[in-house]
């Protein structure tokens, strides 16, 4: 059978690897292109199999949003580099959709999930691996699923948020997402900081205070520690930090006015957790050349 270039183009599309890729897999595969498309993933796969070690701690932060349905998915590469190459953000994007759609619960979940093209995210994902030469992964996957406002936002492709607000409006939700990515706060309000950390932040407190302070009567030192700890767990809750669209107010002010509250939150960063492997070209190669 003929390999005709729209034989060769359809490989391509349905499988998104290279040209002179499609072309071997068609000669190997007597053109029949469902067997070609096979051979190619097995390829990929064996490919992606090789860098399956490699450190993966750059990458993208995709969403996908229906209504009070939203997603938020991790994919790491290795590089920035491949980070905004063309291939690597059209599977970031149809992978997020897919676990929108699909409804998976988690990464491992999402790999069986079915892409626009019929194939699955791993096998996509091997595809993808063999076309920029690098270490991919789906590494996390956050999910809402809420009659409440929801938000979901990412600011550079390297932060996502998800926020639900109970009341309020879209706008206010949104806003609070944007604070949540800027802010970083660990807890919601005060209630969720954990009795341990306030009991640490104490011993901390009373340990920097001079002894002329610590000799004060008992209800003045309670007062002092107090303002300290109450400063101090509004940093770490999203309550009680400035909001970041308006910072004559905090959340908790804000959310009061609308008669709102915030039921979840979750946030991703590219990368967080991972580390990272820092390499010294410059000793490496003395190295090499015996001069160290």
């Amino acid at each position: 059978m003929e390999i005709t270039a729209s034989l060769v183009k359809e490989l391509r599309e349905r499988t998104g690897a290279g040209m002179m890729e499609c072309k071997k897999a068609l000669a190997e595969n007597n053109a029949d292109i469902d067997t070609a498309a096979e051979w190619l993933r097995k390829s990929g796969l064996a490919k992606a199999d090789k860098k399956a070690g490699r450190v993966a701690a750059e990458g993208r932060i995709a969403m996908a949003q229906d209504g009070g349905k939203a997603v938020l998915v991790e994919i790491n590469s290795e590089t920035d580099f491949v980070a905004k190459d063309s291939n690597f953000l059209g599977f970031t994007e149809s992978v997020a959709q897919a676990a929108l759609a699909s409804g998976a619960a988690d990464a491992e979940a999402l790999k069986s999930a079915k892409l626009p093209t019929g194939e699955t995210v791993e096998e996509t994902r091997a595809a993808v691996i063999a076309k920029v030469g690098e270490n991919v992964q789906v590494r996390r996957l956050v999910r809402t699923d809420s009659a409440n406002n929801v938000a979901a936002y990412v600011h550079g492709g390297r932060i996502g948020v998800l926020v639900e607000v109970k009341g309020g409006d879209a706008e206010l939700a949104r806003g609070l997402a944007m604070h949540v990515a800027a802010m970083n706060p660990p807890h919601i309000k005060a209630s969720d900081v954990p009795a341990e950390f306030v009991a640490k932040e104490k011993e901390i407190e009373l340990a920097k205070m001079s002894d002329k302070d610590k000799n004060k009567p008992a209800d003045i030192l309670e007062k002092i520690i107090s303002g300290k700890i109450a400063k101090i767990v509004n940093e770490v809750t999203l309550y009680g930090q400035p909001y970041v669209l308006d910072t004559n107010q905090s959340v908790e002010q804000v959310l009061k006015a609308a008669g709102a509250e915030v039921v979840s939150m979750q946030r991703l960063a590219v990368g967080e957790g991972i580390e990272k492997v820092v390499e010294d070209y410059a000793a490496e190669v003395m190295k090499q050349a015996g001069l160290a």
